[in-house]
């Protein structure tokens, strides 16, 4: 009775109701419920942003070029230099964006003090009590190149997340790929073509080529970055407070766009 008991908790937990389901089949939606729900996220949001476009007017001459479809490329935008104004241009451009968030926050209290999360949370006092402001910081990109990283402050969390990919989706843009072992005189695309260095704060970070295999040796936050921008092997080299992410993130984020520097200086 007690096991049927947990059993019927679970499927509730899981938020499945039909009584079809066997034990065998919750016990394996139990262990893969993190990718379920990143895959219900991502339809979800995918759902999301097609109603957005369905719905959009454009503001901006760029936003209706777009629209009109003599813009087809995100390349063409960066080539002819022009500023995106509008989140719905690199959506409309670039369908298959995924999105993360860093745990920039710290939770609170007795069980949970200590636990990183993805909300930061900070407060001022006043006459009229404490007000609570809420910021995150978004990272978004297609995994082929394209990355780009927004920071968004609110009174809520939830408008603080929205602000954040917004802002990240504003300041997309493009990195190169190179290969990390000098035997590789085809020329890959899974690691850096050379060594860069990005400073944000107190935090000074360097990034460097790494062969195959190796993976990505690098924080774990910075990881979620370089993931999302397509990189699979790759070591980092850092110092300074690098507890605190989002200038972690932006020296990251500095370094990773000197992929496209012509001239770059070779460290």
């Amino acid at each position: 009775m007690a096991e049927h008991k947990i059993y019927a908790e679970k499927k509730e937990d899981l938020g499945i109701e039909a009584e079809s389901v066997t034990k065998e089949m919750l016990e394996v939606a139990e262990e893969n419920a993190e990718e379920i729900e990143k895959a219900d996220r991502a339809r979800a949001i995918a759902k999301l942003e097609s109603r957005k476009l369905d719905g959009w007017t454009p503001k901006t001459d760029l936003g209706r070029e777009v629209q009109a479809g003599k813009i087809t490329s995100i390349d063409q935008i960066f080539a002819s230099g022009r500023k995106i104004m509008e989140a719905e241009i690199v959506d409309a451009l670039i369908p298959d964006l995924s999105d993360e968030f860093v745990l920039i926050g710290q939770m609170h209290g007795k069980f949970g003090g200590g636990r990183r999360r993805i909300i930061r949370q900070t407060q001022k006092k006043t006459a009229e009590g404490n007000k609570p402001k809420f910021t995150a910081l978004a990272i978004v990109g297609n995994k082929k190149g394209y990355v780009g990283i927004g920071i968004g402050k609110a009174k809520e969390s939830l408008p603080a997340r929205e602000k954040a990919l917004r802002q990240a989706k504003l300041n997309l843009c493009q990195v190169k790929f190179g290969s990390g072992d000098w035997a590789d005189t085809a020329g890959g695309t899974h690691s850096l073509p050379f060594k860069v260095t990005g400073k944000c704060g107190s935090v000074e970070v360097r990034l460097m080529p790494a062969p195959k295999g190796t993976g990505l040796v690098v924080d774990e936050e910075v990881k979620k970055l370089m993931s999302i921008a397509g990189y699979k092997d790759m070591r980092s080299k850092s110092s300074g407070q690098t507890r605190q992410k989002i200038n972690f993130i932006n020296a990251c984020m500095q370094a990773l766009k000197k992929t496209m520097t012509i001239g770059a200086v070779k460290e």
